[in-house]
């Protein structure tokens, strides 16, 4: 059965992640992981969220993936028996100084090979392999017919995949833009995202006058890739043979963690059982908060076609409004405000097994003052909204699509 695998940059966003049908989670401690700006795991939080993807079955997996220098080194051993200490289920790698750290310190650990290492053929699937790797995170740049040329060729090692997320201009993300720009090193795990800003021709005497670049007198993102998508695609990539799916994002919020998980389980069970891909489950992909799709590599070469040169923003159909936190009889709901949101509004539920529904919201009652309020205007605000009865734990409230 292949495994679906979610982002956890948080604790929160992990539980939600193993609630809404990952089988495995991907989250990084403090150090040596390729999303240092993305709330990583506390040695506590850590602990916790494995412990707590455990109680259901599930299993974590610890980045270390960054590209180290010398001084990277330090303290590495420590912190790899640190991870096995407290039972973490694989590391994903880049670099072979963390491989033979590995290997010397806590030669019981699984491992797993991270996109960074940029396998695109079978030779070096088969290299890494020999040298003790479990599993090869395939780089984002190969073809649906390469990877089943690979898995031809070796049966024998599990295989990973990217189906859903951000994409890099740079090979697997070997990007250098970050530390020229802004001195922030993308190969340790702090990329300030430059292929996202918006450039423009600049002349080299004709300083202050910006040339525009595809007839755009603003600039143009000229770097700036749409965002994998292959939900349409997932008979096609379950037939490469591959063992995992992995879902991009532990920058992304609750909703889209939550959303997209949830959309990929319930495809990958519709196709287990001989169905086709529910229509609905795409639409959802489109609630979250994302930039145009693409196939990526996936049946070919890219073209001018998968790239955004109007803007670098991202949109969705729904906007995350809260998490329900409770219910009480006489009150009703109880919602922890994550976006604004009033009186009159229409709103629609979705929880980890129910299908989204659309309700209006009636009232709203302040949960700290027992007052009536007409919004949900601070952050993390606890209201009441009147409502009939319970939801299950972890359900989300979004706007209805528009």
């Amino acid at each position: 059965m292949v495994e679906l695998l979610a982002p956890a940059g948080t604790l929160e966003k992990l539980i939600f992640a193993v609630q809404y049908g990952a089988d495995a989670v991907y989250a990084s401690g403090t150090r040596y992981g390729m999303r240092a700006f993305a709330g990583n795991f506390s040695a506590d939080e850590l602990a916790a969220g494995i412990a707590y993807a455990h109680s259901y079955g599930r299993k974590v997996y610890v980045t270390v993936n960054i590209i180290p220098h010398n001084a990277d080194l330090i303290g590495l051993p420590d912190y790899l028996r640190q991870l096995s200490e407290i039972g973490a289920d694989a590391i994903i790698l880049a670099d072979p100084a963390v491989l033979l750290c590995a290997r010397e310190v806590i030669p019981q650990m699984e491992l797993h090979l991270s996109t960074q290492a940029n396998a695109v053929n079978w030779q070096s699937v088969m290299f890494w392999a020999r040298q003790g790797i479990r599993r090869v995170i395939l780089a984002r740049e190969l073809s649906l017919a390469e990877i089943t040329e690979i898995r031809r060729r070796l049966p024998d090692v599990e295989l990973e995949v990217f189906v859903h997320g951000a994409m890099c201009i740079s090979y697997s993300g070997r990007c250098l833009l970050s530390n020229y720009m802004v001195g922030r090193d993308a190969n340790r795990g702090e990329c300030a995202h430059p292929c996202r800003y918006s450039y423009a021709l600049v002349e080299e005497k004709r300083l202050g006058q910006y040339f525009a670049i595809e007839e755009d007198e603003r600039g143009t993102y000229i770097m700036n890739s749409k965002d994998l998508c292959l939900y349409p695609h997932l008979a096609e990539v379950l037939q490469t043979g591959v063992n995992g799916l992995k879902i991009e994002g532990r920058m992304k919020s609750v909703h889209y963690v939550a959303t997209v998980t949830r959309a990929y389980r319930r495809a990958l069970g519709a196709l287990a059982r001989g169905e086709e891909l529910p229509a609905e489950l795409k639409r959802e992909l489109l609630k979250v908060r994302h930039r145009a799709y693409t196939t990526g590599f996936a049946f070919g070469l890219p073209t001018a076609e998968d790239h955004l040169y109007a803007g670098g923003n991202s949109h969705g159909e729904a906007e995350f409004l809260g998490i329900v936190r409770g219910f009480s009889p006489e009150d009703g709901l109880l919602i922890e405000q994550r976006g604004h949101f009033r009186v009159g509004q229409s709103v629609e539920f979705i929880g980890p097994t129910a299908d989204p529904f659309p309700y209006n919201i009636p009232g709203l009652m302040s949960a700290a003052t027992r007052t009536t309020v007409d919004a949900a205007r601070h952050a993390q605000e606890m209201v009441y909204i009147p409502f009939p009865h319970p939801l299950a734990e972890y359900s989300i409230m979004r706007s209805a699509s528009v």
